[in-house]
């Protein structure tokens, strides 16, 4: 009997239990997380000169925090061969950032006419490859693409005067909706974690190996049918 006997093992015990705590909390920061994000989103579309100025600055410090780096990694590998190539990539993304800082409407204007570009050629290349290949989504393609010109051609039509608020608006944007996907997976998960049960039914399990015991569990599923069977 003692090393066959069964024990009844609660896999929903304490330690359990504080697990599903443990992530339920975890996706409950990240829906606190997706709030903020939106509402940092809601006030750039508000405030979008400041939206754009903070991204500018904001650019302009990670490209310097991104140089730094580089030149530090290539002097620590400044036997390898690729040596002077890193020293001027990190370079350049120090003088970048620092032309960004001091100048930041500048470097507004310019980006603003980069992403003009980028919405204008992304669009016409998306127009012609849909025209081209005629796939199952030849409509949606056209919209695209003809949505992309338009938009790369109303900032064109505008510029510099739209530099102000064009990268602010396209940011917040971003934020707006990388906050609302962030309060619908946290929610979402939170619902799914809610809808399991903490009153599972006890499983047995050997005493010496731990592992379920489905024996037994069939013999007292059985029991009472044999009782009463043995009453009649």
């Amino acid at each position: 009997m003692g090393a066959d006997r069964t024990e009844r093992v609660d896999r929903t015990g304490p330690q359990g239990k504080g697990d599903k705590k443990k992530v339920s909390r975890s996706f409950g920061v990240m829906a606190l997380l997706g709030v903020l994000l939106v509402l940092a989103g809601l006030v750039g579309l508000v405030y979008t000169g400041f939206a754009t100025l903070t991204t500018m600055f904001l650019f302009g410090w990670l490209l310097l925090a991104g140089g730094a780096v580089g030149l530090l990694q290539a002097f620590q590998s400044r036997k390898s061969s690729y040596f002077w190539l890193a020293v001027i990539v990190a370079a350049i993304n120090m003088a970048a950032g620092f032309v960004i800082l001091r100048r930041p409407e500048a470097s507004a204007e310019a980006l603003t006419m980069f992403a003009a570009l980028l919405f204008l050629t992304g669009g016409v290349f998306r127009l012609a490859g849909g025209l081209v290949v005629r796939g199952a989504h030849f409509g949606l393609t056209l919209v695209q693409g003809a949505f992309g010109i338009l938009l790369g051609l109303l900032i064109l039509s505008n510029w510099p005067g739209n530099s102000l608020y064009v990268i602010g608006t396209f940011f917040s944007l971003a934020l707006l909706f990388d906050g609302l996907s962030l309060i619908a997976l946290g929610m979402g998960a939170r619902r799914i974690l809610g809808l399991v049960r903490d009153d599972e039914e006890p499983v047995a399990a050997d005493a010496a190996t731990g592992e379920p015991d489905k024996a037994r569990g069939t013999a007292e599923k059985h029991l009472p049918e044999d009782q009463e069977r043995s009453n009649n």
